[in-house]
């Protein structure tokens, strides 16, 4: 697999309007090995290195993994239709059924973990995880989608979610991203899944916007500013941010429904990567939380906070 690497946008000259398309869909060949290669950076001077680095060899498992896999079965162009038609994601994560695709990638997933140094704990669930039945599985990948996951099984389901994470990007890619409509606030148009974080891009023809990034299948889609990513509100929308930090991730609050979203403002510090950055502010989290508001964005990694 080639290709490696952050994804490149030019800039575009002042003054020329942005004209941003409302959904772009991932790029599964290049979003695991970007995103492992943002978590090591992170990991080097980061009081939470270890668990990055973790996160990393996931990340760098989840690219691995697609080599060789069978195509993931889309629903018929008839029912995506008819998605569009009744304004509902073509993808939609409450109707998924488990296909050969998914259940190699989550059997190739599990074996290259097992290369990935961590600690005992997680390799005790990884290992838990390998030895169950199909139907157990399967019940932990409902959790997942339905973001409804036992605290006990917290590692387990990690995994799944990682699993996950790979098949919904490959079902996601060959969309077509014009056929996409809005759903709802606060839920991806492909899949219905929750935001990760929303991020402002720097992007040509769109300098400036802000898109949501899917927790799921990570396609991203257009949102406007100074809105709740959550229940749409336009009041009582505020931005907070660990002091001395550098801007570049804040939480944007909202009054209202009194959750947040993180917002990463890519167009200044473009390696930014919404699942990565997400996990590494999650001091930013703690404070917000201690002010009363409850996290909107939903991230494998950060189960249990």
């Amino acid at each position: 697999m080639s290709g490696i690497g952050a994804p490149h946008h030019s800039g575009i000259p002042i003054g020329e309007e942005a004209r941003p398309p409302f959904a772009v869909l991932p790029d599964p060949r290049t979003l695991f090995a970007h995103r492992a290669e943002r978590l090591r950076d992170l990991a080097r001077t980061h009081e939470l290195g270890a668990y990055l680095t973790l996160l990393a060899g996931i990340a760098s498992a989840q690219h691995r993994v697609q080599e060789g896999l069978p195509e993931p079965e889309l629903p018929p162009e008839d029912v995506r239709e008819r998605a569009r038609h009744f304004v509902m994601p073509p993808l939609d994560r409450a109707r998924f059924a488990p296909d050969a695709a998914f259940r190699s990638t989550l059997e190739r997933l599990l074996d290259l973990s097992r290369a990935v140094p961590m600690p005992e704990m997680a390799r005790a669930a990884l290992d838990r995880l390998a030895w169950l039945e199909e139907a157990a599985r399967d019940a932990m990948m409902r959790d997942v989608l339905a973001e409804s996951i036992p605290m006990a099984e917290l590692a387990e389901h990690t995994f799944v979610a990682a699993a996950l994470q790979v098949h919904f990007a490959r079902l996601a890619a060959p969309l077509d991203a014009n056929s996409l409509v809005p759903v709802a606030d606060g839920a991806c148009p492909v899949c219905g899944g929750p935001p990760v974080a929303s991020l402002v891009v720097g992007w040509q023809n769109a300098h400036g916007t802000r898109f949501c990034a899917c927790s799921l299948c990570a396609t991203l889609w257009n949102y406007v500013r100074i809105k709740c990513v959550l229940c749409g509100s336009t009041e009582g929308i505020s931005y907070r941010e660990i002091a001395g930090g550098t801007g570049h991730v804040k939480a944007e609050t909202c009054e209202r429904c009194r959750g947040y979203v993180k917002i990463l403002q890519q167009q200044n510090e473009a390696a930014l990567e919404p699942v990565a950055d997400d996990v590494a502010t999650l001091a930013l989290d703690l404070l917000v939380r201690d002010a009363g508001f409850r996290r909107g964005a939903f991230n494998p990694y950060l189960l249990g906070y």
